[in-house]
């Protein structure tokens, strides 16, 4: 193999011309006096590295190189062929013999487009943290939020966006040539995606420990939620004292993991590897929040005095865990008691990155159909130059939906009247 490989070495530097003249009438002689196999494989490497020392070798300005695929990392048989896939990256060289190997292909630059997306996933837990992101990235572009329990005054040239339920979105340019009649250039998203959600009624204690009631949202791949680092975000309904008993809506993300769905040991599953895992979203799709005595301690310390006149007031079971209702007491500021009640999912707190040899994947959850929804949002941002309206005779609008994992038949959903009508 190596004398297979080392003669397809050398034909290729003799088509590219990368050998000296003596190089290769060594070469040539060697190969034809040679009566073993070693003895040829050994000429044709001496060759290689005469050709890689000499005047003509190959000049390093071509761009970059790559390596024999046939031998393994570190063989004498290696050697660099101009290569000019990767003429757009930078290459570092690992310390080995002469040639050296390339070890790794890094680009020189990252498309910034690429890098929103990674920041957008990242602010975009939930449908209501995509809506907020979505809002605050159409605010900073000169875009007028409006109310629908107004009256609106449109203007062509204007910009303007709504939201619905917090967790919808919907966004329009109306051009400066727009007349009444004219079209609408529309592009339709969704900010959900499949995901445990917490169920109404959360608390769980099974077996000496703290679990977190969960129903699934959408068709999600639900084995993949197992052995991750999860925690909640969503929609909290609060009660806050110093609004005089007026209820809010605020976000919340507790950016730390505090929720795990673990996997039984082998040894107790045996089978699993023969008759694989068959999942029941029921009884194994129960998140761990903590042990039963470390949560109720905890639960003790952080509970504030409305929880205890709340608790003398109603004896009965809990909808959920004082001690998730500390966590999240913690992270809105406020006290346990005033939380009215929630709208939470299960995510990964896994944040999502650039990732490949070549930084040309990105690695991140929340794709379908957050992806879709950051290349409209970038669309109507970015369309006629910068945004221009000048020549628009049109109206260009994106539509950003909840709950189209669960068949848009809502208010904030595609089947409501965010956009249209039914007739």
């Amino acid at each position: 193999r190596r004398v297979a490989c080392a003669y397809r070495s050398t034909r290729a530097m003799f088509r590219m011309g990368a050998m000296s003249a003596s190089s290769k009438v060594l070469l040539r002689r060697s190969l034809a006096g040679s009566s073993s196999a070693p003895r040829r494989a050994a000429a044709a490497r001496r060759a290689v590295v005469v050709s890689a020392n000499g005047a003509n070798s190959v000049d390093a300005s071509r761009g970059s190189a790559y390596d024999c695929e046939c031998c393994p990392p570190g063989s004498p048989f290696l050697f660099r062929l101009p290569n000019t896939r990767f003429a757009s990256v930078s290459t570092r060289s690992a310390a080995s013999s002469s040639p050296s190997v390339l070890a790794s292909a890094v680009p020189s630059d990252v498309p910034s487009a690429a890098e929103e997306l990674v920041d957008y996933l990242n602010n975009s837990w939930t449908s209501f943290h995509a809506t907020a992101e979505s809002a605050r990235m159409l605010t900073e572009a000169g875009f007028t939020r409006l109310s629908e329990r107004d009256e609106w005054a449109l203007k062509p040239g204007g910009r303007y966006f709504f939201t619905r339920n917090m967790s919808s979105i919907v966004a329009f340019a109306v051009g400066e040539k727009y007349e009444p009649g004219n079209g609408f250039n529309i592009i339709g998203a969704h900010t959900d995606s499949p995901c445990p959600k917490l169920k109404p009624v959360s608390a769980v204690k099974k077996g000496g420990f703290l679990g977190v009631g969960v129903q699934t949202y959408g068709g999600g791949l639900w084995h993949t939620w197992f052995d991750r680092d999860l925690s909640v975000a969503g929609r909290v309904l609060l009660r806050r004292g110093k609004n005089k008993g007026r209820t809010s809506h605020e976000l919340v993300r507790v950016a730390r993991p505090i929720i795990r769905i673990p996997t039984l040991a082998i040894h107790l599953d045996r089978n699993v590897n023969t008759e694989g895992f068959k999942l029941n979203t029921e009884t194994h799709l129960a998140p761990l929040l903590s042990t039963a005595i470390k949560g109720e301690l905890e639960a003790e310390t952080s509970g504030g005095k409305a929880e205890e006149d709340e608790k003398k007031k109603e004896k009965k079971k809990p909808a959920h865990h004082p001690l998730l209702l500390a966590v999240l007491a913690e992270e809105l500021d406020c006290d346990p008691g005033e939380i009215v009640d929630f709208e939470l999912e299960v995510c990964d707190t896994q944040p999502s990155v650039i990732g490949g040899a070549a930084r040309e994947f990105i690695y991140s959850g929340r794709l379908d159909n957050l992806a879709s929804s950051f290349c409209a949002l970038k669309a109507l941002l970015d369309a006629g130059g910068g945004g221009s309206l000048a020549n628009e005779t049109g109206v260009r609008m994106i539509a950003l939906f909840d709950n189209e994992e669960v068949g848009s038949d809502s208010t904030a959903g595609a089947g409501g009247t965010g956009v249209a009508r039914p007739p």
